[in-house]
């Protein structure tokens, strides 16, 4: 029996880099040897490297990067360039979901609670640092949560009490985009809400079990609490009524739509103490590493990690038209 032909592409010159080669080797161990010849494909740190793979020594590109190149739309482009199918969302999509207040802006439009925020450009804090933490202020009040606009990974986020603070918090950002995102700090619970597409159900699409997070070291889910065992309390499903569960799932399953996603995503939210649940953010390209959220919750709907990663190579297949390289 011939057997499907996956690179697993890991790496690329993001700042999450390690957390994606962590990512990829998660993947090469995990994908069924008698159905896939995997292989991977590292991308090196370098912002200029290319993606050395060869169309027809592929059938499937599995992409287990994250941050900027590999989910902001780039290598989505250049293996569409290639004609080789890739897992998750495409071009568009992954750029919109990987931009913060572009996506927090169109989620708003259409309807969902997204905490209030303002963007800070690097030229425009760098040359009125004072005016642009004072209309911040102003406008959102404190706290708030400073974040950069188009990282992953809680990659340079941090929360700021006063103006100090603040200030730190839109240098640090900047430090890491060229745009800072400055949000309400919204008290509340925090839980995520992955989205997994399936053929078996009319919709096209399911929302899996929500995880409630509760980070035991730091005051948010920040890039130690992802990745460090132990870190956080993940409870999935959340002790929650099933009402709200409910309307979690329903939250992340328009997430989805409205972003235009594909194969899977995670949309992260904030269950507020006024009983909204607002949208902090979605990932097209969930972690799948042994801490991850996504593979967490697959496992409480009974789907195991090897079947998990069955679906989201059938779902890049499918959406290609490629579905008859399948091997059974």
């Amino acid at each position: 029996m011939q057997k499907l032909r996956v690179a697993v592409l890991m790496g690329g010159p993001s700042s999450e880099h390690d957390v994606s080669l962590e990512t990829g080797k998660t993947v090469l161990r995990s994908l069924d040897a008698d159905k896939y010849e995997a292989f991977p494909v590292v991308v090196p740190k370098e912002r200029d490297s290319t993606i050395e793979l060869q169309k027809d020594g592929t059938d499937v590109a599995f992409i287990a990067m994250h941050g900027e190149y590999g989910e902001d739309g780039t290598v989505q482009a250049a293996l569409k360039e290639l004609g080789v199918p890739y897992t998750g969302s495409g071009v568009l999509a992954s750029a919109l979901g990987m931009h913060k207040p572009l996506s927090s802006r169109l989620l708003r439009d259409c309807g969902l609670a997204v905490p209030d925020f303002m963007t800070v450009r690097e030229r425009e804090f760098k040359d009125a640092p004072e005016a642009v933490m004072a209309e911040a202020v102003r406008k959102l009040g404190l706290p708030l949560v400073v974040k950069p606009a188009d990282r992953g990974s809680s990659v340079g986020i941090t929360v700021a009490h006063d103006a100090d603070q603040l200030a730190l918090g839109i240098a640090e950002a900047l430090r890491h985009s060229r745009e800072a995102m400055v949000q309400c700090y919204v008290k509340g619970r925090e839980v995520t809400c992955s989205v997994l597409e399936d053929e078996t159900v009319p919709e096209g699409v399911r929302a899996l079990p929500p995880t409630e997070i509760v980070p035991k070291e730091r005051p948010f889910f920040d890039y130690h609490s992802k990745y460090t065992a132990g870190a956080s309390e993940e409870i999935t499903p959340p002790r929650l009524p099933t009402a709200t569960i409910r309307a979690i799932q329903e939250v992340a399953l328009r997430t989805h739509a409205i972003i235009g996603c594909s194969g899977m995503s995670r949309t992260d939210t904030i269950l507020g103490a006024d009983g909204r649940i607002y949208v902090l953010e979605i990932n097209t390209i969930p972690g799948m590493t042994p801490t991850s959220l996504l593979p967490q919750a697959a496992e409480a709907a009974g789907i195991p990690f090897p079947e998990l990663l069955d679906r989201i190579i059938f779902a890049a297949l499918h959406r290609t038209g490629n579905v008859s390289q399948i091997k059974s």
